[in-house]
């Protein structure tokens, strides 16, 4: 347990205009189980870069310990699995370790032999969480760990981080996560960190108390800002029409003192300037609120119509890797109009599957059948690599560019980051590209894995609103349950066997 300071931390890209931190400061405790938070875009994973030394900056980083990042690199995927791990934790880890490790985190031994590569994503995932924490020294960093996981893997990170005796630090955006494991939250918010101590449950009603607190305050001085401004006219005109009298009326006869009715005109101006002076405070103070109250509009979909029945059927499909099946025997039915979730372990061909329907090659034998003239939107787990801009993006897809930006911007995309290369974007900013590609493009089917993957909080509000509202037909892969619970009309277990 020790000090990790940050002091005066400034960093942009290189070529960019803004800068992802400006003079940040942060006195943390190595000890702690921290959990890092925070809408896409905000430098979350930046951070972590620029704390393993990966990215030149200005300001200090003290951390005395040497920090370890998840997710590593795997320099040969070919490798077994034991071997990758024994090669990430370092050379004098025991099998028996691994074996406890990997067991843990729900992989069994039957796993050790495999090559690295022939892992699903979610199991890979497991793998290298194992190496991280058999690494005997070391600062753990966490980046987005529950991408990728099922719904019982999730569970098992859980515990398993909770179980740990030393602190890390863990970028993620899973609330249940962050509520198990987590006793203290960092969230980078528009104008700065917030740290406070509990779990992700404890921020937010922080937050909650924050923003009604602004927003009551907001009201108020809105009010007295209109009071003000309505008392500044009167004072004015009052004192306008007081200095006309001082020269009387042309057929009155009668000369006005004009020495006392000066002073009462000097008197009526300087109220004003201190009215006024009370209002330009008032819109100071004003202006100092919900700076980091969080919005976003309400995302919306047009599907084309779909011929009523059946869109896709399967009969008997069994799909393959090489020569070992991974499901085998399914029999089932989309109907126009339902939103069938797909739930099972890691490795079950979930993604197999949505890729077969979408018409990818993926070997299998028995029957998979999409309607006739079917068209289909898909948002694949994992953005391409691309080089070019959010523009070139749009004109790469024949996409209507101004929807497409205009979708980006309600789910926060700055404007500044609209002009970034897309290679240079976040994670989930990446996702979000993929998300607003599908909402552009008009379909009877909408078929979407994993589409919360790397999403902060507030999108992942949006898309579930948006497919309550907009009721697309959809086929989807989603390991977060109360998603799937709000908005699938029907869940089909791939695996045959409920998840536990």
């Amino acid at each position: 347990m020790s000090l990790f300071q940050i002091s005066r931390l400034t960093f942009a890209w290189p070529g960019s205009y803004d800068n992802v931190f400006t003079n940040l400061n942060l006195r943390l405790d190595t000890g702690w189980k921290l959990g890092l938070t925070g809408r896409n875009g905000r430098g979350k994973t930046t951070l972590l870069r620029l704390i393993c030394g990966e990215e030149d900056y200005d300001g200090r980083i003290e951390l005395q310990e040497h920090p370890c990042r998840f997710p590593a690199p795997v320099a040969d995927p070919g490798r077994p699995v034991a071997r990758v791990v024994r090669a990430l934790a370092g050379e004098e880890a025991a099998d028996w370790q691994i074996e406890r490790e990997l067991d843990l985190l729900g992989l069994g031994e039957a796993a050790l032999g495999r090559p690295f590569a022939s892992l699903s994503p979610g199991e890979q995932t497991r793998a290298l969480l194992a190496a991280l924490f058999l690494q005997p020294e070391g600062y753990p960093l966490l980046d987005e760990p529950t991408n990728h996981l099922d719904a019982a893997g999730r569970a098992l990170l859980g515990r398993y981080l909770r179980g740990q005796r030393r602190g890390f630090l863990l970028v993620s955006h899973d609330r249940m996560l962050l509520n198990e494991c987590a006793d203290h939250i960092l969230s980078l918010e528009k104008t700065g960190p917030l740290l406070i101590q509990g779990g992700y449950d404890d921020w937010q009603r922080e937050t909650d108390r924050r923003d009604a607190r602004e927003l009551a305050e907001n009201q108020r001085l809105t009010r007295e800002i209109g009071r003000l401004e309505e008392g500044i006219r009167r004072t004015g005109a009052w004192a306008a029409q007081v200095e006309k009298s001082k020269f009387g009326t042309r057929n009155s006869g009668l000369r006005a003192d004009r020495g006392y009715v000066g002073h009462q005109a000097a008197r009526m101006m300087k109220r004003a300037k201190v009215i006024q002076a009370r209002q330009q405070k008032a819109l100071a103070e004003k202006s100092t609120l919900l700076q980091d109250l969080e919005t976003a509009e309400p995302l919306k979909l047009h599907p084309l119509p779909a011929p009523d029945g059946c869109l896709v059927r399967c009969r008997d499909l069994t799909v393959c890797y090489g020569d070992r099946p991974v499901f085998s025997g399914l029999t089932m039915e989309l109907r126009s109009g339902e939103r069938l979730a797909l739930r099972g372990r890691n490795g079950c061909g979930k993604t197999s599957l949505l890729r077969l329907i979408c018409g990818q090659p993926v070997p299998h034998t028995g029957l998979c059948e999409t309607a006739s003239g079917l068209v289909i939107s898909s948002l694949p787990q994992m953005a391409e690599a691309f080089a070019g801009t959010p523009a070139d993006y749009a004109e790469e897809f024949r996409l209507d560019r101004p929807l497409f930006f205009a979708i980006l911007r309600k789910l926060g995309f700055a404007r500044v980051q609209l002009e970034k290369p897309v290679c240079a974007l976040s994670a989930g900013q990446q996702k979000k590209l993929l998300l607003a590609r599908s909402l552009c493009q008009p379909a009877q089917l909408y078929v979407w894995d994993e589409p919360l993957n790397y999403m902060d909080v507030l999108s992942r509000r949006q898309i579930e609103e948006l497919i309550l509202a907009c009721r697309p037909t959809l086929l989807f892969v989603e390991h977060d349950r109360a998603f799937c619970t709000r908005v699938a009309t029907r869940t089909l277990v791939l695996d045959g066997a409920p998840e536990t």
